[in-house]
């Protein structure tokens, strides 16, 4: 990170915080290009059955035993597809989706996964990992993929300055300098942005997003008419080895996939009472 990286950077940050920066910015160039661009619309699609997506959510188990029937591989790669299709922050889709079909690795897969029956039984091994290696390649992305012909002015400012945000420098230099900016600027009533102060709040911020692609994964299997076991039961420098991860790369999750046994789900399902979670204020 160069000096002047640094202080444009931080003067973002400390003046508006990276979100209303982009905002505000956004904002200014629609106003201005009113008369002379349509603004972007995206209507909500009616007509969805909130019946079967009820179904879905709540036939989603955690299935120990899978049938030997195979998932086709245009039904694997659509629920591929729908996962990348999560939410994750700023767009920089923080993740690798490992899909384990060389039949040795899948047999090392299964050792690392403690030969749990789910891993042993399962069509399909996925291991959901998260990334903080590649913000830059994802930001610089999002420049030049945007879906108009030129990225505005704005978002091209947002994502030259935002990979810095989860950045934490040599022995986290960037982390320490970030904490102190941070603690004088809130001292000064300035709302900021969550941030990395060290590797491990990346390592969170990545992983929260990998997870909600899993989400996505195991309820497009069961739309499918197949099931999984999201699995974090495993021996993560096994896996780590067997798939030459680097210390920016993290196994979230291995997900089982296949076709429920008829025996597949061991307990009925059940929650805790509603009033122990939901908080509303």
């Amino acid at each position: 990170m160069t000096k002047n990286h640094c202080v444009a950077y931080y003067t973002v940050v400390f003046l508006f915080s990276v979100p209303t920066y982009l905002r505000i910015h956004s904002e200014k160039l629609l106003m201005s290009n009113t008369t002379e661009k349509k603004r972007y619309f995206e209507p909500a699609p009616q007509g969805i059955d909130v019946e079967n997506f009820k179904k879905v959510i709540q036939s989603r188990r955690s299935v120990r035993k899978f049938t030997k029937k195979e998932i086709p591989t245009e039904v694997l790669d659509d629920c591929l597809d729908l996962a990348l299709l999560a939410p994750n922050s700023s767009n920089l889709q923080p993740w690798t989706f490992y899909v384990v079909q060389n039949p040795t690795k899948k047999k090392q897969l299964v050792k690392a996964c403690l030969n749990q029956l789910a891993a042993k039984t399962a069509s399909e091994l996925i291991v959901c990992v998260a990334r903080t290696d590649r913000n830059d390649e994802m930001a610089k992305r999002n420049i030049t993929e945007f879906p108009f012909p030129e990225a505005p002015a704005a978002v091209q400012k947002y994502y030259k300055f935002i990979p810095y945000n989860y950045k934490t420098g040599y022995l986290n230099a960037l982390g320490n300098f970030k904490k102190v900016a941070f603690k004088i600027a809130r001292s000064l009533d300035k709302q900021l942005p969550v941030t990395a102060f060290n590797q491990a709040d990346a390592k969170l911020w990545a992983s929260k997003t990998t997870a909600l692609a899993c989400e996505n994964l195991v309820l497009a299997l069961r739309a499918y008419g197949f099931d999984s076991c999201m699995m974090e039961g495993f021996d993560e420098p096994l896996v780590r080895k067997l798939l030459n991860l680097n210390d920016q790369q993290y196994p979230v999750m291995v997900i089982g996939a296949g076709e429920r046994a008829e025996d597949g789900v061991f307990f009925p399902q059940y929650r805790f009472d509603r009033e122990l979670f939901i908080q509303k204020v």
